[in-house]
């Protein structure tokens, strides 16, 4: 088993030489938790860069759940294409945006059952909003979370649900917030899904690289 504290304090340091994803990007989520919430919403299945670009044209010209809920869902689409599944997420994002309007003032609740109600939003989005955007607790699992935490050993699991609630039994709660944000970070750039780069990985002696067949 990893030494938790050992791996946590060697990925802070690594991490910081590489760019942080869209979703945790200051410039890009100012005015949080909406928009981490709506940056997120737009982030599934597509590409970090192209993320980024279309959060960033929605929001220069709606930046709040008023304003964007007053967009038609053609201008939406218009603003995030290419985004993966555009379309759809055009009619969520509008929905979402409406239900906040209309039953919460304009402000993005805090509970994760809560967020959980809003359109498309699954457990990873509601987790990154409470823990990036409120501060709460909370441990935000996505494919790169779930791919590494089991290279590591750190969990046997089969889904991302699955390793959250099993992270949630053994993570030291000071991990919880920054988990994603580290593993999303090594994921997109060391810790690739085929053919990790285990030979630039500051923890390349440390992991036990369960799983990988083949690596660099």
């Amino acid at each position: 088993m990893l030494k938790v504290d050992a791996v946590f304090e060697k990925l802070e340091r690594s991490a910081a030489r590489y760019r942080v994803p869209s979703v945790s990007q200051k410039s890009l989520t100012q005015g949080r938790p909406f928009k981490i919430l709506i940056a997120t919403v737009i982030s599934l299945r597509t590409k970090d860069a192209v993320t980024g670009q279309a959060s960033r044209r929605l929001f220069s010209r709606a930046s709040s759940p008023s304003k964007m809920a007053a967009l038609t869902e053609a201008q939406i689409r218009h603003l995030i294409y290419p985004a993966g599944f555009y379309r759809n997420k055009a009619v969520r994002i509008r929905k979402i945006c409406r239900i906040l309007t209309e039953q919460y003032e304009g402000r993005v609740p805090k509970t994760l059952e809560e967020l959980l109600e809003l359109p498309g939003v699954g457990r990873k989005t509601a987790n990154l909003v409470l823990t990036e955007g409120f501060g709460l607790p909370g441990i935000c699992v996505d494919t790169h979370v779930h791919r590494i935490a089991n290279r590591w050993g750190l969990v046997k699991t089969k889904t991302p649900e699955q390793t959250e609630m099993s992270l949630r039994k053994i993570l030291p709660p000071k991990y919880w917030i920054v988990i994603n944000r580290l593993l999303v970070t090594w994921g997109q750039n060391v810790c690739l899904p085929l053919s990790p780069k285990c030979s630039l990985c500051q923890l390349n002696k440390l992991c036990p690289k369960i799983g990988v067949f083949r690596r660099r």
